[in-house]
């Protein structure tokens, strides 16, 4: 099928073969390639369609955001005008990532502005939470692994999200990796651009202090990921896991399944209230997830049995062979009572003790030693 993006065409259900709309005449390619087939999401700035690029041999899929404001007020226009513009911005700035929609054009058709980009294939977290219920602490460590890495990323890149939240990252199916999308609400932390003081925009549930204030910093972007992440373990939302009369997280309480201190700890850094008290890069929050991993993942590796000497056996001889042992019993013996060759320009002192006592003692001893360690191997 083919869709007509004219927002009051009365029937925009074309067949996919056709390069006009049937019923109002709109073209049904943007730049004579984009091809929509349905739509699939709706704000109050505009709508989102499925679409493939029909100059490609392939067809791929991919997604075209069209900007219509349904919104009235100059001053709503405006900064939806400014939203739209900037995530196109902020998208092409990034560059590639596997794990961020790739921008494939942006351009104006029609006095309508589109924005067209790589389409990911899979469900939110929030459609995944909806469907298997509370996430286990494995799930939220492999998150975090996941996406502090894209964050990590997009901060090298002067890039401030925003907007994390469960519906802005996709389990993308083909690879079960994590695509964090909707860089709408992206700001540049460029110079001058990071002391201004902005709009508070975000979802109020996932959004920093500092951020609602206009403020944003990195460590904004470190606090929406740790209230996604106790989402996601309780179910709940996170105003419902924060106690505002002690000025404290809950969110422990509401866990099906209690998790590790480990994982409380870094969960709990990354929602503290007071910036400076937050983790400050992501690097900081990657490094002590590294460390608390090692920490927890250590004694679930079962150590390998060292082999235990047989009593009073030198240490040097685990593991080795009869005959290895029989030859390092013979040096040993040499070492004690020297050589029984005679050495050549050498004076012979004569000796206190009776060597040949001497000899029969270390000889029992040592035949002890090796009966000891060889057992049932003596012939």
């Amino acid at each position: 099928m083919s869709y007509c993006l004219n927002p009051h065409c009365s029937k925009p259900e074309n067949p996919d073969d056709l390069k006009f709309c049937l019923t109002c005449g709109s073209k049904l390619l943007l730049k004579e390639r984009y091809r929509a087939i349905k739509p699939i999401g709706q704000g109050g700035f505009g709508k989102t369609f499925l679409a493939v690029d029909e100059d490609k041999p392939s067809k791929p899929r991919c997604v075209i955001k069209q900007f219509y404001p349904q919104a009235q007020g100059t001053n709503t226009l405006a900064k939806a005008v400014e939203l739209f513009n900037q995530e196109a911005v902020q998208l092409d700035q990034l560059g590639k990532h596997p794990q961020i929609p790739e921008l494939l054009a942006y351009f104006t058709q029609e006095d309508r502005q589109y924005l067209v980009q790589e389409f990911i294939d899979g469900q939110n977290l929030a459609q995944e939470l909806a469907h298997q219920g509370a996430f286990s602490e494995t799930q939220i460590w492999q998150l975090l692994n996941d996406l502090l890495s894209v964050l990590q990323f997009c901060h090298a890149r002067h890039v401030i999200h925003r907007d994390i939240k469960p519906e802005n990252i996709i389990l993308r199916s083909g690879d079960s990796k994590l695509v964090l999308v909707d860089f709408g609400a992206a700001k540049s932390a460029i110079g001058a651009a990071l002391n201004q003081t902005g709009t508070s925009i975000g979802s109020p549930e996932y959004v920093a202090p500092e951020q609602m204030r206009g403020r944003a910093v990195f460590a904004s972007d470190i606090y929406s990921l740790g209230a996604t992440c106790i989402n996601l373990l309780t179910v709940r939302s996170p105003f419902d896991s924060y106690d505002t009369n002690n000025g404290t997280w809950v969110w422990q309480q509401y866990l099906q399944t209690p998790v590790s201190n480990q994982l409380s700890h870094i969960l709990n850094k990354m929602l503290e209230s007071i910036p400076i008290r937050r983790y400050q890069t992501v690097d900081e929050v990657l490094k002590e997830l590294n460390q608390q991993s090692k920490i927890a993942v250590t004694p679930a590796i079962a150590a390998k049995p060292i082999p235990q000497s047989p009593p009073n056996l030198p240490p040097t001889f685990v593991s080795k062979s009869p005959s290895q042992v029989e030859q390092e019993l013979e040096e040993m013996k040499t070492q004690f009572l020297g050589s029984s060759k005679p050495q050549p320009n050498k004076i012979q002192t004569p000796n206190p003790i009776s060597q040949p006592s001497i000899k029969s003692k270390i000889d029992e001893e040592l035949e002890e030693l090796k009966a000891k360690y060889l057992g049932n191997n003596n012939p």
